[in-house]
């Protein structure tokens, strides 16, 4: 029985249970209880506040975490990093006052920087040569400068509306984080297949991802010309129809490869194109 430790709450929570719904691992969430198994798979997930995940995993008290790559680099645990899930991106930015002039790293010399990642942004600051006080806030950190706590933020920058609310600009991204699938290195054998079922099953639905089905009949003298310009996993399938003046073909295609070439497909003579989406995919 594999035992991973998810966020129990936010983005990264509800992108992870997607995940693993769709790689038909179901898991009940109960407000009574902090570790839940799977219905129908070997795993039991422990749910954790996101910084507490890697001291977790790194400790063997969970074998599996799935945690933001921003949480793991602020926490400097050895783990293994199983796989980039790439899902829950963010990167970890430093903002100043939109109304102040900046001139690089520099301008940070001996100001105040409010964040709740000290770790890594002491280690950015030493790499650029700048001394400046770090003053650690565990919650809102974009209002610092507002209310003149700090002269600037260090924090995480998804879409980037709540530094606009706060009359924020970006000026230096330092960290790109996704979300991560660790390990503890103690894993014995028999979890270790089953990590390996895990890791295939999420690697059939990542490969799906951004993938069409797409069908279409052609003329069979336009077979020549369409397969010219369809890309495909290996060779699109050519499929007889009963009238023998047509056929089928068959073919997987980035959807936005799609409307790349949909036209090309039109001028050479396919009709009735279907696209249909892909739940998995095994290579």
């Amino acid at each position: 029985m594999l035992r991973i430790a998810v966020q129990s709450k936010g983005r990264l929570y509800e992108d992870t249970m997607a995940l693993l719904a769709e790689a038909d691992i179901k898991v009940r969430k109960s407000e009574r209880s902090l570790l839940v198994r799977a219905n129908d798979f070997p795993i039991e997930i422990l749910y954790l506040r996101d910084d507490d995940i890697p001291q977790t995993v790194a400790q063997g008290v969970a074998d599996l975490g799935i945690v933001g790559e921003n949480e793991l680099l602020e926490r400097g645990e050895k783990v293994d990093v199983v796989k980039r899930l790439g899902f829950s991106r963010c990167r970890l930015s430093l903002a100043i006052p939109k109304g102040k002039e900046y001139n690089g790293p520099q301008w940070f010399e001996g100001k105040t920087i409010a964040t709740s990642y000290p770790n890594i942004l002491r280690q950015y600051l030493e790499e650029q040569g700048v001394k400046a006080d770090i003053h650690v806030i565990t919650g809102s950190v974009e209002i610092a400068p507002g209310i003149d706590l700090a002269d600037a933020i260090f924090d995480i920058v998804s879409s980037g509306s709540t530094l606009i609310t706060n009359n924020l600009k970006e000026v230096e991204t330092v960290v790109q984080s996704e979300a991560l699938l660790i390990a503890t290195p103690q894993l014995d054998e028999e979890k270790r297949a089953t990590l390996e079922e895990l890791l295939f099953r999420l690697e059939a639905v990542k490969e799906a991802e951004h993938k069409k089905y797409v069908m279409m009949n052609v003329p069979v003298d336009r077979v020549d010309d369409i397969l010219a310009v369809l890309p495909g996993i290996k060779s699109p399938t050519v499929m007889p129809l009963a009238d023998k003046q047509w056929c089928s073909i068959h073919t997987v295609l980035e959807r936005k490869r799609f409307w790349e070439i949909i036209g090309q497909l039109k001028d050479n003579g396919a009709q009735g194109i279907l696209v249909l989406p892909i739940e998995k995919m095994v290579l």
